[in-house]
């Protein structure tokens, strides 16, 4: 049971947490999992093909991609090519996971339009919820009559 010594703003987890982790921001996450996803065919891609992708401008995109190279996430050369360390390619393999997850367990619950709600949620969701929601999934996915109950009381 929680005692009002164990509340935190949402901001004071956030800085609790990352205390226990090598911390990116939320924006940083999105860059690097967009990276990942943009690499998975030719394993690099470049700043404009980035900043198409997050509807940003390309000095932004290439702002944050100097700062994931400067903490060793990636490997950009200016007006180049960008490169994931085996680091960045390991994060952005999990956080493209966590996004798929999140996402999945949304349209799961019966939303549609869940876009929005899986960026808002995934970079709050601690690995121990996201492990779960995981095995919620796959509990439903083994057990078809279960599955079925469920979209009915839904």
């Amino acid at each position: 049971m929680n005692t009002d010594q164990d509340f935190y703003t949402v901001r004071g987890y956030h800085l609790r947490n990352r205390r226990h982790r090598e911390s990116l921001t939320p924006s940083m996450e999105d860059y690097l999992e967009m990276i990942y996803r943009l690499s998975q065919r030719e394993d690099f891609t470049r700043v404009l093909k980035l900043a198409s992708a997050l509807n940003v401008q390309p000095p932004s995109a290439s702002n944050m991609v100097q700062k994931l190279a400067d903490n060793n996430w990636l490997h950009y050369e200016k007006y180049g090519i960008i490169r994931l360390t085996d680091k960045g390619r390991q994060r952005g393999s999990y956080l493209l996971q966590r996004h798929r997850t999140v996402e999945k367990f949304l349209l799961f619950l019966g939303l549609e339009d869940v876009l929005e709600d899986t960026e808002k949620i995934e970079h709050n969701i601690s690995p121990a919820a996201l492990a779960q929601i995981e095995k919620l999934l796959a509990f439903f996915a083994s057990e078809p009559e279960t599955l079925s109950r469920w979209q009915a009381f839904s």
